[in-house]
């Protein structure tokens, strides 16, 4: 009767060591992209070779080309912070850019854009689809909202227990796998430590959020009533538009376990937001990032 269950155990590992078992939290909102099990295991076996640099499909090798493409070189994560209105984007021109969500209401188009949320995928579909000038970066559950052939198609996993530990994970090998950490930002992390990026500046991340009084909150889910206050500009999550609560202790958990990672490999992340109130990194003053390069 003790045997029995050690022996499965001991095969299970084993299993996974052969990467043989399907990744966990793959799909994580099945009700709208959801896989077999047979699909699981081919797409799991297809991101493990992607991980050690094999590109079986178009769609690993296309992000395949951007591991430690920038390595040593600066580049900006750019949040959409109200803080964004007190910088001049246009300074970003030459710059490794990496942005997110609706950053495109700026008119400035970044070298990388990532999404995450579905609220934004669904609700922004046709703007985010028509963008053009950038290269796309989405979590492969919202193949079933968004359409492109050009987008690097992240393999993105949740893990659910928050009290754990290692909660939330921090992947190095972006090939292989992203982890969730309850905001987009953790993610151009991982995508940014991909690219072999150092420093990391961080722009637009005020890090401070109101829910507005005639916005209509059901759990998670929030549905603005009126002008966004939380964002550079009023119609981020306008009226009608729908976000989920913020939870800025959990974010600055991630946050602080993406500075470890950095760290761990003498590299930085330095918060140059104008204001704000992130003080999980460094900060440095914006203006004095391009003084320095005589501009």
């Amino acid at each position: 009767m003790f045997v029995r269950p050690v022996i499965r155990r001991k095969i299970g590992w084993l299993l996974e060591r052969m990467h043989l078992v399907p990744d966990t939290h793959i799909t994580p909102y099945p009700d709208k992209w959801d896989l077999s099990l047979a699909q699981r295991y081919l797409l799991t076996a297809r991101y493990v070779a992607a991980g050690y640099g094999v590109g079986f499909r178009s769609a690993e090798r296309r992000f395949l080309r951007w591991k430690d493409a920038y390595r040593g070189k600066r580049c900006f994560i750019i949040g959409n912070g109200p803080s964004l209105r007190c910088i001049d984007l246009g300074a970003l021109a030459n710059e490794v850019t990496i942005g997110v969500n609706s950053i495109f209401l700026s008119g400035f188009v970044p070298k990388h854009y990532v999404v995450e949320d579905v609220f934004v995928a669904e609700d922004r579909r046709a703007e985010i689809d028509t963008l053009k000038g950038t290269t796309k970066w989405f979590g492969n559950h919202l193949r079933y909202c968004l359409a492109d052939d050009e987008v690097c198609w992240l393999n993105l996993r949740m893990r659910y227990n928050e009290g754990a530990p290692d909660f939330p994970a921090f992947s190095g090998n972006a090939a292989r796998e992203v982890w969730s950490g309850g905001t987009v930002s953790y993610i151009c992390m991982q995508i940014a430590y991909f690219f072999g990026c150092s420093p990391v500046y961080l722009v637009g991340f005020d890090h401070e959020y109101k829910i507005p009084l005639e916005a209509q909150q059901n759990g998670n889910t929030i549905v603005s009533g009126g002008d966004d206050p939380n964002h550079f500009h009023p119609t981020y999550f306008g009226k009608g538009l729908r976000w989920h609560d913020p939870r800025v202790e959990r974010m600055e958990r991630s946050y602080a376990r993406a500075k470890k990672h950095f760290e761990n490999d003498n590299r930085e992340i330095i918060n140059a937001t104008v204001g704000g109130k992130l003080e999980v990194f460094p900060r440095v003053s914006f203006e004095s990032l391009f003084r320095e390069r005589g501009r």
